[in-house]
Formats: C-alpha cells, sequence, structure tokens
C-alpha cells in the first residue's frame, strides 16, 4: 500500500499504533540520519527504536553493507515480528528492502522515501537488491513491504541533479501511459517545482507503476514495460561505475532513454516527431554522459547482463507509440551501435 501524506511523522504515529511489532529498526544512510530521521524521532521515540546507519552512495549498495544490515539485526534480537523502516533514496529502499527480504526469510518492511527517485521509482513494486560484481541490482528478490509511506516536502532539501534523477523515471512513466501524463511531465518544472503540482504528478507517476507491477509481479510479461530505457541505462550506469565516476540512475535512464526511443524509430516505426519532442525535453535538464566508441562493445557485453534477457539474447523494450508498448525486441549489434552513435551525436 501507498499512502502519499503531507504529514509524515503523524502518518508513521498511527501506522505504529495500528501494528504490533516486536522490534523497530530505522535504516539511513549518513544523509538522511542527519537530515531527515530528527523529523521521525517524535514518532518513534516510545517504541525504542533501534537505528541503522549505511554510507551513502550506490557504490556502496553492495554485499558489505547489506552484511553489515544483517549483523545489526542479529546483534539486537531482530525477529520475523519486527520492522525496518528505510529511510532515504532508492540505495537505501533497494538495500533495506533486499535486508528485510532474506534477513529470518523476511521481516515487516516499510519504506518512507526522501527522493523523487525513491518516490516514484525504486521504493514502488517490490523490487529489491544491491549491486554485485560493477553490475546493477544483480543481487535481490522480490519482495512488497507492508506500507510506502510519502511525503514529498522531503524534496525541498534535494539538490538539482537528485531531482533530475527521478524526473527521469517520471518522463518514461509518461512515455509508456498516455500523452497527457507524457505532457503534464514533460512541461512541468522540475528546475524550480511546485510542491504541491509536483505531489499531484507523483500520485499519477506511482499509479502508472502500481498497475504494472499488479498485473505482473515477478515481471514475467507486462511488467518489463517499466524497463524502457533501462536496457542501455543500466549499461551506462555500470561503465559509469568502472569509470569512477558514478552516474545518478536516473541520469542514466535518460541517456539510456534517448538510445532507445531511436531504436524505437528505427525498428518500431515510433514517429519523428514524438521522437525528436522526447529528446529535446531530456537534453534540456540531463548533461550528456561521456563515452567513446572504443567502450561500445563494453557497453554491448553490459547489457547482455540485463535481467530480461532470454538465451543470452539482449530484450529491448521498445515504443510504437505512446503507450503502445513492444516488448522483448531483439535488436542487432549493428543497430545497437547506431543508437549509441545517435546519443553522441545529439550532445
Amino acid at each position: 500500500m501507498v499512502k502519499i501524506t503531507n504529514d509524515i511523522a503523524s502518518e508513521l504515529k498511527a501506522y505504529l499504533s495500528s501494528h504490533k511489532h516486536d522490534k523497530v529498526f530505522v535504516l539511513t544512510d549518513s544523509c538522511t540520519y542527519e537530515k531527515c530521521l530528527p523529523l521521525l524521532s517524535p514518532a518513534l521515540e516510545k517504541y525504542g527504536y533501534m537505528s541503522i546507519t549505511i554510507k551513502d552512495g550506490d557504490l556502496n549498495k553492495n554485499l558489505e553493507q547489506v552484511a553489515m544490515v544483517w549483523d545489526e539485526l542479529s546483534q539486537n534480537g531482530a525477529s520475523r515480528h519486527s520492522l525496518l523502516i528505510s529511510l532515504g533514496g532508492g540505495m537505501v529502499t533497494d538495500l533495506g528492502g533486499f535486508a528485510g527480504a532474506t534477513f529470518k526469510r523476511g521481516l515487516h518492511n516499510l519504506y518512507i522515501p526522501t527522493t523523487l527517485m525513491a518516490s516514484v521509482d525504486a521504493a514502488i513494486g517490490g523490487k529489491t537488491g544491491i549491486n554485485y560484481h560493477g553490475l546493477k541490482n544483480e543481487i535481490g528478490a522480490f519482495y512488497q513491504p507492508d506500507q510506502v509511506m510519502i511525503d514529498c516536502r522531503f524534496l525541498k532539501t534535494l539538490d538539482r541533479d537528485n531531482m533530475r534523477s527521478g524526473y527521469a523515471e517520471m518522463i518514461k512513466h509518461g512515455l509508456i501511459s498516455d500523452r497527457k501524463t507524457f505532457y503534464d511531465t514533460l512541461n512541468f518544472d522540475i528546475e524550480q517545482p511546485d510542491i504541491k503540482k509536483l505531489t499531484a504528478l507523483v500520485g499519477v507517476s506511482v499509479a502508472i507503476k502500481e498497475q504494472y507491477v499488479e498485473a505482473d509481479f515477478i515481471e514475467a510479461g507486462l511488467r518489463k514495460a517499466l524497463n524502457f530505457g533501462h536496457t542501455v541505462g543500466h549499461a551506462f550506469e555500470s561503465l559509469s561505475f568502472s569509470m569512477n565516476q558514478p552516474l545518478l540512475h536516473g541520469h542514466a535512464v535518460a541517456a539510456g532513454l534517448i538510445c532507445e526511443l531511436y531504436l524505437s524509430y528505427k525498428v518500431c516505426g515510433l514517429s519523428i516527431e514524438l521522437l525528436r519532442q522526447a529528446i529535446n525535453g531530456i537534453k534540456t535538464h540531463f548533461p550528456p554522459f561521456h563515452f567513446n566508441c572504443d567502450q561500445y562493445e563494453t557497453i554491448y557485453a553490459l547489457m547482455t547482463h540485463d535481467k530480461k534477457n532470454e538465451d543470452g539474447r539482449i530484450n529491448f523494450t521498445l515504443l510504437e507509440d505512446i503507450g503502445r508498448i513492444r516488448l522483448n525486441m531483439e535488436v542487432s549489434q549493428l543497430l545497437t551501435f547506431e543508437a549509441l552513435d545517435f546519443y553522441r551525436e545529439n550532445y
């Protein structure tokens, strides 16, 4: 269940008073421990909660950090009746969700996302995971939290890059849904956002993702629509990790969207007008990701690790038009490299 609220402390207090948990743990990163946890402390104090703090940044979404969370849970007597609250961005909800899904085969999870990316994407849908051997979300599980509580007032503290990161996922949701949502999102002023209008758009974006998740929780078919932009985007993200210049997830997705919009134009007949509109909108807000033609083979190899693939074949999610989705599309290596050329030439 997802709740969008303007009073997160009261919402959390009401939740805790109506659910019985033997222990309450709060997972934060170093940033949300300092800036966000104090806002929730009044609602948590009577429950004698214990805080667990991990290092921030997606490079730390790894086995070492999740093992530290397991250790803290174990040493402090957590049981399957305990509650783990993940307070933070997508890195915290991904890792916290995985820790909660696997500790004693699953305890109770509650997510309070503090970034736009987590609010519209990472905290929604029950995917949990960590990075492994340089690959994005290589290890994980499907495990729904008991509840997700979204308060867009947290977003007032975000820097420009993190706001734009979540915005990329909202653009993707618009592309796979309908024209009104797409153009409402594309025309929204993400650089100077009105929080009330943003809250409404977040609600729409969450509803789109929930619709696909409810239809196909374990991503056997329709849910793959949510991966538009991600086959190339995840490869860009993994490449950026190896270059020690980590991209925020949404910035990688924005770059992936440009490449996969081009493939949609070439393979599925997406109109040139929509291709131009979408790419111009993305370019307005996202700086280029710099790579060269010598890295194409590496990028392609990274795509082969995408979790949608079958029998060693890269499966793309592409579009015929807004809301008209083509799943499991096979694209030649030559055309994939052409899409990488297109990206570089258009930046």
